[in-house]
């Protein structure tokens, strides 16, 4: 509900471009910076475990980014599966994009990757007729755990 009511910051929302600027890590719940992106928690998870790969630049289509950019995205991506991987065991990966508001893209103007850990039978009646979803740990635990398995 926070994400929902909060007010939307006019000119678009540049929050992938504020968490690389955060000094501290963990309040961010930044996991790894690369050379041109980085892994992060999300904020209004899917399930528990949900990471972002963000490229540091804002760009909204994967065709603006350089090859090293695309590149580098890739390589977080699978950083993102080996880490949740180590920490968490699921038994498969949910792996995506939106581009555009009309695809689902909460922020449009600056692409990322999902990388939401699964387990089989994770999904019950509560997201189907509660709408809603049950988390299993805090995002600060959350980052604890996976922190451990991240590099550097």
């Amino acid at each position: 509900m926070s994400y929902v009511e909060a007010p939307k910051p006019p000119g678009g929302n540049a929050v992938f471009e504020e968490i690389p600027r955060v000094a501290d890590d963990r309040s961010a719940h930044l996991l790894h910076r690369g050379q041109t992106g980085y892994l992060v928690l999300n904020r209004f998870p899917y399930n528990a475990g949900h990471l972002l790969a963000v490229p540091y630049r804002p760009v909204a289509t994967l065709g603006g980014l350089d090859s090293a950019e695309r590149a580098e995205l890739m390589d977080l991506i699978v950083l993102a599966q080996d880490v949740l991987t180590a920490a968490l065991s699921p038994d498969g990966f949910n792996v995506g994009f939106n581009f555009g508001a009309a695809a689902g893209a909460g922020i449009p103007r600056h692409l990322h990757a999902h990388v939401v850990p699964r387990w089989s039978g994770d999904n019950n009646f509560m997201p189907v007729v509660g709408e809603t979803r049950v988390l299993v740990a805090s995002l600060d635990a959350m980052w604890e755990r996976l922190k451990a398995f991240c590099p550097g």
